[in-house]
C-alpha cells in the first residue's frame, strides 16, 4: 500500500511525471499560482509578500474576540450584510453595489468565471491584461478556459491605456483587467486614465476589472481610487483586499464594488460554489476594520513614508527602482555590483530578509522588496551595503 501511495504521489507508472491517474485533464494543464516563501526553519525579516508591517485595528481585535462565541455553532450571514454595509459607508456606494468575499483572490476567481470567456458560440474574443502584472490572471483564464493575450508593458514598465482601447476598438477583446497600481512594479495609472479605458470598455459592451490591492499606498497627483466612477460605468468593477492596506492577511477578507448586475453575476457564481465563503470572526474583523478609517490613514502614511526613504536610499546605493505607488518597492540592483537579481536575492536570504524574485523575462534582475517597519528597513539597507561592499 505504501509503495502504491508513492507511486500515486510522484505520478509514477501510467499517469506521466508528476501527474496523478486520477487527475482529469484541467487539472494535468494547469500552471498553479505560487505564493511567497512562508518559512519554518528561522526567523526572517520577512518582505517578500507584501504584507503590512504594522498591527492591525484595535476595534477589529476586540469585535474577533467578541464574535468568538457559542453562535460559532451557526452557519454565517451568506449575504455578508454588515461588512457590505460598511464598505458602502466607508466608500459612499449603495451595499447592493458591493460583494464580500474569501480574499480579493477568491473574488478575482469569481470575476473571470462571471464575466470572461465565450458568451456565445463562436466567440474567440480574448481577455486582455499586461505582460507583467499579477501571476495569478494567467492561472484563472487557464482554470476557466478563457482564452487571452497580454500587452507589453512600455520600455519604462508604465501601463499604455492607448493600446489597450485599440484592441477593444477593433472588437478584439473579450474583457479587460488589471492592478491599480501593477504588481510586481507599483507604477500606477492616473484616474483619467483609467476613466478613458472604462469609457472605451462601456462602448464596447465589456466588463473591466480594476484590482486595487494597493490603492492605500497611492500618494501621486492624479492616482486614486476608481470608486467615484462606478455611477458612471455599470461594466466598471473595482477588486479590493483588506490584507495589505487593514494588516488582515492572516483573515483573507476582500470586498469588490461595481454596479447591481455586476454584484449579481459575481453572487450567482459564489452560489454555484460555496455561499458561506467568510465565516463570523472573519465578518465581525472585516467590518470593524472598514469602520476605522483613521487609524489605517495613519498608519498607511507610514508606510508610505517609509517607501518614499528606502526607494531614495537603494538608488543613492545605484539601484534602478522604479516609480512605486504600492507597500513595496521594485528594484534591480546596481549593474556594477557582480551579481544578479537571482544572486543579490540569494544573499539577501543569507542575510536572513525574505525579498521576492521573479525570474521571468524583463524583470529577471529586479526584486520586489516589501515595506517593514522602520528598524526592518534599517537592517536590509545595511545588508545592502555589505552585499554591494560599499
Amino acid at each position: 500500500m505504501r509503495k502504491f501511495w508513492r507511486s500515486w504521489k510522484s505520478g509514477t507508472g501510467n499517469s506521466g511525471e508528476g501527474m496523478s491517474i486520477y487527475w482529469n485533464a484541467r487539472t494535468r494543464q494547469l500552471q498553479p499560482y505560487i505564493p511567497g516563501e512562508q518559512p519554518k526553519d528561522r526567523k526572517f525579516i520577512k518582505l517578500n509578500t507584501n504584507e503590512n508591517p504594522y498591527p492591525p485595528s484595535p476595534l477589529v481585535i476586540e469585535a474577533i474576540q467578541k464574535a468568538a462565541d457559542d453562535r460559532l455553532r451557526l452557519y454565517p450571514d451568506p449575504s455578508c450584510m454588515e461588512l457590505r454595509e460598511a464598505a458602502a459607508a466607508r466608500y459612499g456606494v449603495g451595499t447592493e453595489q458591493v460583494f464580500a468575499g474569501n480574499g480579493s483572490d477568491e473574488i478575482l476567481a469569481f470575476a473571470f468565471a462571471a464575466f470572461f470567456g465565450r458568451k456565445k458560440e463562436g466567440d474567440d474574443n480574448c481577455l486582455f491584461f499586461p505582460d507583467i502584472t499579477y501571476s495569478f490572471y494567467p492561472v484563472y483564464a487557464d482554470l476557466w478556459g478563457i482564452p487571452f493575450r497580454t500587452i507589453p508593458l512600455e520600455p519604462d514598465f508604465s501601463i499604455d491605456i492607448s493600446k489597450y482601447i485599440e484592441v477593444m476598438s477593433l472588437g478584439q477583446a473579450g474583457g479587460i483587467i488589471f492592478p491599480n497600481p501593477n504588481a510586481p512594479t507599483g507604477i500606477a495609472i492616473p484616474l483619467e486614465e483609467l476613466k478613458k479605458t472604462a469609457e472605451a470598455a462601456w462602448r464596447n459592451k465589456l466588463v473591466l476589472v480594476v484590482d486595487e490591492a494597493y490603492i492605500a499606498f497611492a500618494d501621486a497627483e492624479g492616482v486614486s481610487a476608481a470608486i467615484p466612477l462606478i455611477k458612471n460605468y455599470p461594466n466598471l468593477l473595482i477588486v479590493r483586499t483588506l490584507s495589505k492596506e487593514a494588516s488582515l492577511a492572516g483573515l483573507r477578507v476582500g470586498f469588490a464594488m461595481g454596479s447591481e448586475e455586476l454584484i449579481e453575476g459575481l453572487c450567482k457564481v459564489r452560489d454555484s460554489f460555496n455561499s458561506y465563503t467568510l465565516d463570523r470572526l472573519a465578518l465581525a474583523g472585516a467590518s470593524a476594520a472598514l469602520k476605522d478609517a483613521a487609524y489605517y490613514d495613519e498608519m498607511n502614511k507610514k508606510v508610505i513614508a517609509t517607501r518614499c526613504r528606502v526607494a531614495l536610499s537603494l538608488e543613492a546605493l545605484g539601484f534602478r527602482i522604479l516609480q512605486s505607488q504600492a507597500n513595496f518597492v521594485f528594484a534591480a540592483p546596481p549593474e556594477n555590483c557582480g551579481r544578479s537579481g537571482q544572486e543579490f536575492f540569494a544573499a539577501l536570504r543569507e542575510f536572513g530578509i525574505l525579498t521576492r524574485h521573479f525570474n521571468k523575462p524583463r524583470i529577471a534582475e529586479f526584486l520586489r522588496i516589501s515595506m517593514g517597519t522602520d528598524d526592518e528597513m534599517d537592517i536590509l539597507l545595511e545588508a545592502c551595503t555589505k552585499i554591494i561592499g560599499h
